[in-house]
């Protein structure tokens, strides 16, 4: 009897004394994912013109001249400033290209002024197409062929005797993946 307590303590320390053991659960159906794209390009096809104007010879006769950023239509807000029927200008256009279904978020920079030499000619604002007047963001989902279209506007103030000349500026429109 005396050997049989004997035994049992010297079990009941080592079951107290044997240090627990976590228990691994194996997950052997987890996954791992990654999404490549094609690379964003995007290119102007056609040039944001306001076209050829005649600017008043009296002072303080301004006139906006405003390119529709859908249509590429444009308007002159008074007869200060006539428009050269033959020369209507047009709206700016880029031609872009990606993986079919992304979204791209657009996002435009403005000028503020066009120069000719040492003239200036103000910007009063420019935006993307279908978005509203001052719109420098939108985003396009990019169609089943992989293109997308964005047109650009804008808004310029030919002051009263504005000096003669092409006024130029460069602008930057961006594409990104959303």
């Amino acid at each position: 009897m005396r050997n049989f307590v004997s035994l049992a303590a010297l079990a009941a320390t080592f079951a107290v004394a044997t240090p627990a053991v976590a228990q691994q659960v194996d997950v052997n159906d987890a996954t791992a994912k990654g999404t490549v794209l094609l690379p964003l390009s995007l290119s102007e096809t056609e040039q944001l013109d306001f076209g050829t104007v005649i600017a008043s010879t009296t002072l303080g006769a301004d006139a906006d001249v405003v390119i529709d950023p859908a249509t590429g239509t444009r308007t002159i807000s008074n007869t200060n400033v006539l428009g050269v029927a033959t020369y209507p200008g047009g709206r700016g256009v880029f031609q872009g290209a990606g993986t079919a279904g992304r979204s791209v978020l657009l996002t435009l920079t403005a000028p503020a002024l066009l120069t000719s030499g040492t003239n200036t000619l103000v910007v009063n604002s420019m935006s993307f197409d279908g978005c509203g007047p001052n719109c420098t963001n939108t985003s396009r989902t990019i169609d089943l062929t992989g293109a997308f279209t964005v047109g650009v506007g804008g808004s310029f103030l030919v002051a009263g005797k504005q000096a003669n000349g092409l006024y130029t500026a460069s602008y930057t429109v961006t594409a990104d993946y959303q």
